[in-house]
């Protein structure tokens, strides 16, 4: 199974996976317009590969079959505010009074 592979200047790390080159009629308006306008980045065979990018080739086939798609979110970035302010024995959010 061939899998085409899409990035998106509007969100750094977020990748759209579609069974083919230019598929995206099963991908929902919204999504679309969002993602803004996919610049292909490979095409991918996956019965030669185990993970992709941090995706579990099992869980990507299985979106793909089924929804015709599957979006791939950037990893969750750490909060260092909240990270300091843990390490100087203070709680992570500061209390605001106004």
């Amino acid at each position: 199974m061939l899998c085409a592979v899409y990035k998106t200047n509007k969100k750094q790390g977020m990748y759209l996976y579609v069974p083919k080159k230019g598929h995206f009629e099963d991908v929902p308006e919204a999504l679309m317009s969002r993602f803004g306008v996919p610049e292909l980045v490979t095409i991918i065979a996956l019965e030669k590969r185990e993970r992709l990018g941090g995706v579990e080739k099992d869980k990507l086939i299985d979106a793909l079959n089924e929804q015709g798609f599957y979006l791939q979110m950037p990893p969750k970035e750490d909060n260092l505010l909240e990270k300091h302010r843990e390490s100087l024995g203070l709680s992570k959010n500061p209390d605001k009074k106004f």
